[in-house]
């Protein structure tokens, strides 16, 4: 395969000069082989280090999100997450997938763990608001869900450990009637638009949000109505898509006015990006791989140097962002494995994405870098200051989801640096010189 050999060999910033004294320059070294001050990582990550990467946060969410009741025997014992928040049925869903494609059953049984637990508390606090009990809070979500993110992406995590008999189902009755209830708040309860899409009350009446997409659209999806999850599917695609920027925008709410104001939200696209690879996975509908690979083509396009994305996509006076970072690295890499998209062109980008990700988990196991819980605003102000917290729950499933698929990526493929960037090469070229040919 090998059409020339180069004797050139870098190591870090050392020049080949024929001896340390003599001079650096075009004649004694090959400039365009010394390492350039990355701010982070780059080339192609070792598997192992990816998965010791997501396992500190595993480890970390283990220790601190306790399934069980309080001293009171009323309450849910408090850890650093909320374990019936949409944000923890997202991480749910990361830890199922991480486990098929790792084979480390840790991860399911952190799920199962958590999911059977709320499963079996529900009917104790089913009895005790019956009796005009006040019951707690988190609980309140669980018996009685009053949102899409209520109910939406634990009900989908629940799906999908049932669709694939995971191991350590507790009670099987318990579970259905679980799914029952959070199923019929999303297809029967949840308020409409008038054509029928998910919207809400709040700000203002009638508003879509992109976040309904995945809070709503794939447990429709999973649960068999796959005709009602497309249909929802093209009512967001008709508001919230701005063809001009490839993107969508967070927010719309119904107006005479022709104006409609696009803020493009890092997360909320990474949720619109998410809810078509869960459709993706359940059938490869023509519309929606269409609508999926323009919106990737459109983020892609607005990736940072550093391999992140900016809170506000196209706007980068906004700070980088963890979460949305790694919702995309996700995807990325799950469409490169299942066939979606062609290796060559995705695959530098999206480990440079996993890279940021990976700098941004600390030694404890948190993320960092990742926006709190954000509503919706028609101004930039509102997105681009909202903070950051180690403690903002949306990013620690992405991580999971991301490093996981990463893993499944680096593992099955040929990767390899040459020429100092990142390539794909469907057969193994047997180099590992700075810079080789290949036939």
């Amino acid at each position: 395969m090998i059409k020339k050999k180069w004797i050139f060999a870098l190591v870090g910033l050392m020049p080949l000069a024929a001896n340390a004294q003599e001079a650096v320059n075009d004649a004694t070294t090959p400039l365009h082989l010394l390492k350039p001050a990355y701010r982070y990582d780059y080339g192609v990550p070792g598997k192992e280090d990816v998965k010791a990467s997501i396992d500190r946060v595993l480890e970390y969410l283990d220790n601190t999100t306790p399934a069980e009741l309080d001293e009171t025997g009323k309450a849910l014992k408090r850890g650093d997450f909320r374990l019936t928040s949409y944000e923890w049925g997202v991480t749910y869903s990361a830890m199922l997938r991480a486990t098929q494609l790792t084979d480390d059953q840790r991860y399911a049984e952190y799920a199962m763990k958590r999911m059977n637990f709320l499963a079996q508390q529900a009917p104790r606090f089913i009895k005790m608001k019956e009796k005009g009990e006040n019951i707690d809070a988190l609980m309140e979500q669980v018996v009685s869900p009053d949102a899409l993110d209520d109910c939406g992406a634990i009900c989908c995590a629940m799906l999908k450990a049932k669709a694939a008999k995971t191991k350590g189902i507790k009670d099987q009755r318990l579970w259905d009637e679980q799914i029952a209830r959070y199923y019929d708040f999303i297809a029967n309860k949840e308020h409409r638009y008038s054509d029928g899409q998910f919207a809400r009350l709040r700000p203002v009446k009638n508003t879509v949000w992109l976040d309904d997409m995945f809070m709503g659209i794939p447990a429709l999806a999973l649960n068999g109505n796959m005709d009602e999850a497309l249909r929802q599917f093209r009512l967001f695609h008709d508001k919230m898509w701005v063809a001009e920027k490839a993107l969508y925008r967070h927010g719309w709410t119904p107006t005479d006015s022709d104006y409609h104001p696009s803020f493009f939200w890092g997360r909320a696209n990474g949720w619109a990006l998410l809810t078509a690879c869960e459709l993706l996975d359940i059938s490869e509908d023509a519309y929606v791989m269409k609508c999926f690979k323009e919106h990737l083509n459109g983020l892609l396009a607005l990736q940072s140097t550093d391999g992140a994305w900016h809170q506000l996509l196209d706007r980068n006076d906004s700070y980088l962002e963890t979460s949305c970072t790694a919702i995309y690295a996700y995807c990325l890499a799950h469409a490169i494995n299942k066939g979606w998209i062609e290796p060559e062109p995705y695959v530098g980008q999206t480990l440079l994405a996993w890279h940021y990700v990976a700098a941004h988990i600390t030694s404890k196991g948190q993320v960092e870098g990742t926006c709190v819980g954000t509503g919706l605003a028609f101004d930039p102000a509102f997105y681009a200051y909202r903070p950051v917290s180690n403690y903002a729950a949306h990013g620690y499933g992405p991580v999971i989801w991301a490093g996981a698929e990463i893993y499944h990526l680096v593992d099955r493929l040929c990767i390899k640096t040459n020429d100092s960037a990142v390539h794909y090469y469907p057969e193994d070229p047997h180099s590992d010189e700075p810079i080789f040919y290949v036939k």
